[in-house]
């Protein structure tokens, strides 16, 4: 059962479990040149054998081994906690290892607020049955019932006798399991947890708190060239490419070592230095092919709302021509929301070593095995011969250019036979990320005379997300291609437009418009809840003013559930809300401020904030001055993690509703750097209150994107309380706020 690997040199060869010892992952291995038998042992392991999921050690501690990476979300301390909980061992008795094609399960992306939902229950099944199988041998080895057996921090007694104990190092150490993980192991009743559900500190934070953290951007390998991409700074439409007409390879003569790579119409440079790498790219002559097909920011969205669509009626609930006309009143309005980016402040980079025989790339993929198949593709090999190894970057956020960024590795080091090592430039980053989509929103909704919501219409318009890289459709030729679900383009979230009210008649609409001829999409943190949020959750609140009723109580009158009146409930009574009709103390004074509410998800979880914020009428400037977040995730392994998880959100979603929006002309993206997209800095961010809702009686669900809506749509509900004005688009710039101010729109 075991899997053999081999070191760079290829002379010594090391079972998976030698790798697993200590809990620490041996890293660096090459399959390249490697003759094709030894190249074929790759992973993914069995995920049937406990052997997968769990190793223990002579010294009574364990590795656990999952599928799952750490993006900073702190997600390999709950993992570990969740493991630890079902096999009675601490955490300090614990490790994890970096995923690994090679070595860790496949689990899917780490993407979706997934790992604890999803990831979770598989590692809990997995643990459960190694209890079972430890307590078997440990019953052996006493000469005692396994019903007599207790375990605490990885020591087996009889009936709590020391005299009577035996470790689990001494019953397994380093000797596989041999056992099939059936999924029929009783889990440990939540009444009995004790390492779950506790604050245990992030097992991460250490070594990146003392810069002794292996971030991708510091992996080294001997030998290695340094690469740079070359491509127009920013992305045409999409569909458009990057067509070099003519590259004088001459132009970079006068760097030392400096190489031209190219593949179709990929481009890039490689030099021994980095430095000469960095002025190489920027040098290098090409003449590019120019298309002025993009409609420019002004035309975005009235190009978006014109287009033909692929339509699904995604929800159509009651008699909505009735509810309508039996209301008393109706709110409705039109939003027009941006392209935002990913842009980790670290611009993405990985490793390749690529050979005759096999691969080795190491990468910030948020999901290595569907990276090797993509791999496999662009380099023409099995992908059993391909190798994905994890490293943390510098935050991503959603599909960022980490897999550009491998694929483009991997084209170098296959055409030059050496390692190489590919860092984007700032411009690469912020002109070819693949960004979240644009989006026009259409609402409107209805009250009946005791303020009950009777009626509910969200039309959307936004494309989908792109399936093939960059590096893969310039270096193939592979046509443009859009993801799907079933026959139809990415869908408006059904769970973000009205869903959390209890309203009879109701309808949501999806519009996909073409992608090609627009930016190229990727999902985006909480992806385009925002956006349905931003426009919804300011209808509800106009209906709420309509109907002279706090914001918070007509939500109370018309919420859809215990789950969704608990999160209200815990962000209102964490920010001390007081009952008060919106607008209601307008001022004209030049600095005003203002409070607002909202409630949203992105899957499952649930998720409620406030906003308390300051409006410059003169400058037109907007400061979140206090937020306060709550998130119902059902069973939360760490009420730490989720804090953090939240706190992050709400800081997130103020840069993306005040500041963030990708700019453009006919011919490219012309937001290049920090400038012309700017973020919210550390001395603009709010004060963030994080309240979890703890349900100790629900499955775990996602903890990572719940409350990026809720807050966005707080924040624009508060800018109506401070100026009894309404912004029906964001970022809410100082040049939207001075613009509506004037014009005293609602």
């Amino acid at each position: 059962m075991s899997r053999i690997m081999t070191d760079t040199l290829g002379t010594k060869a090391f079972s998976r479990r030698d790798l697993l010892k200590g809990g620490a992952l041996v890293v660096g291995f090459s399959l390249a040149g490697l003759p094709s038998a030894r190249a074929q042992m790759g992973g993914p392991p069995d995920p049937k054998l406990i052997d997968s999921w769990i190793a223990v050690h002579p010294d009574n501690t364990a590795t656990i081994i999952f599928g799952k990476c750490e993006l900073g979300q702190g997600n390999t301390t709950g993992m570990l906690q969740i493991a630890g909980e079902e096999l009675d061992l601490d955490i300090g008795q614990l490790a994890a290892v970096r995923l690994d094609t090679h070595v860790t399960p496949d689990q899917g992306a780490t993407t979706s607020s997934s790992s604890i939902e999803r990831g979770g229950p598989q590692l809990r099944a997995a643990a459960a049955e190694a209890r079972q199988a430890l307590l078997r041998l440990a019953a052996a080895r006493l000469n005692a019932p396994v019903a007599q057996l207790s375990v605490a921090s990885g020591v087996v007694s009889v009936n709590g006798d020391s005299k009577r104990s035996v470790k689990y190092g001494d019953l397994l150490g380093d000797k596989p399991f041999d056992v099939t993980l059936t999924g029929s192991a009783p889990r440990k009743p939540v009444s009995q947890y004790k390492l779950v559900g506790t604050r245990v500190a992030r097992l991460d934070l250490p070594d990146k708190v003392s810069a002794k953290y292996t971030n991708m951007q510091h992996v080294r390998v001997p030998d290695m060239l340094h690469g740079r991409v070359v491509r127009p700074r920013g992305q045409g439409a999409y569909g458009t490419g990057a067509k070099p007409l003519d590259i004088d390879e001459s132009s970079i003569k006068h760097i030392a070592g400096a190489r031209l790579v190219r593949k179709g119409d990929f481009v890039g440079v490689v030099a021994p230095r980095e430095w000469d790498a960095v002025k190489a790219a920027r040098d290098l002559k090409v003449a590019w092919q120019t298309n002025s097909s993009l409609p420019r920011n002004a035309k975005l969205h009235a190009t978006m709302r014109a287009a033909k669509t692929t339509d699904t009626l995604v929800v159509d609930d009651g008699d909505l021509a009735k509810g309508f006309a039996a209301a008393a009143h109706v709110a409705s309005a039109s939003y027009q929301l941006p392209y935002q980016a990913h842009l980790p402040f670290g611009p993405n980079c990985a490793l390749a070593d690529v050979g005759p025989d096999g691969a080795l790339v190491m990468s910030s993929t948020q999901d290595v095995y569907n990276s090797r198949r993509m791999l496999a593709d662009v380099l023409g090999l099995p992908p059993e011969k391909v190798r994905v190894q994890y490293y943390e970057g510098s935050g991503t956020f959603g599909h960022s250019c980490y897999e550009d960024a491998a694929q483009a590795a991997a084209v170098m080091s296959q055409a030059v036979g050496k390692p190489v090592r590919v860092q984007f430039m700032r411009w690469d980053e912020h002109g070819w990320d693949n960004f979240g989509p644009a989006h026009v929103a259409e609402v409107r909704a209805a009250i009946d005379a005791s303020a009950k919501i009777v009626a509910y219409e969200y039309q959307g318009w936004q494309h989908g997300w792109h399936v093939i890289e960059t590096s893969q459709e310039l270096a193939l030729g592979t046509p443009p291609q859009e993801r799907t679900s079933g026959s139809n383009s990415i869908i408006v979230n059904r769970m973000s437009t009205g869903a959390m009210y209890a309203i009879p008649n109701r309808r949501v609409v999806s519009h996909a418009v073409p992608m090609v001829g627009l930016l190229k999409g990727s999902p985006l943190r909480s992806p385009m809840d925002m956006h349905y949020s931003f426009a919804s959750e300011q209808v509800i609140d106009e209906l709420a003013y309509a109907a002279g009723i706090d914001p918070l109580d007509f939500r109370r009158r018309n919420i859809a559930g215990e789950r969704w009146l608990g999160v209200l409930d815990a962000a209102a009574a964490a920010a001390g809300w007081t009952p008060r009709v919106a607008a209601a103390a307008l001022s004209d004074a030049e600095v005003v401020t203002g409070r607002g509410i909202g409630i949203g998800t992105h899957h499952v979880s649930f998720g409620a904030a406030v906003a308390e914020i300051e409006v410059n009428k003169v400058t037109g400037t907007i400061v979140a001055k206090k937020l306060y977040g709550a998130l119902d995730a059902g069973l939360t392994v760490n009420p730490a993690l989720v804090e953090n998880q939240i706190t992050g959100m709400m800081v997130q979603a103020t840069s993306r509703i005040l500041k963030e929006e990708v700019t453009f002309s006919d011919t490219n993206v012309t937001s290049l750097d920090w400038v012309s997209y700017p973020i919210l800095r550390f001395a603009e961010h709010p004060d963030v209150i994080p309240v979890v809702v703890q349900r100790l009686d629900e499955p775990s669900t996602g903890a990572g994107e719940e409350v990026m809506g809720s807050t966005g749509a707080a924040i624009a509900n508060a800018f109506f309380d401070a100026t009894g004005v309404r912004l029906r688009q964001y970022p809410m710039t100082p040049q939207r706020v001075r613009a509506a101010l004037a014009a005293g729109k609602t």
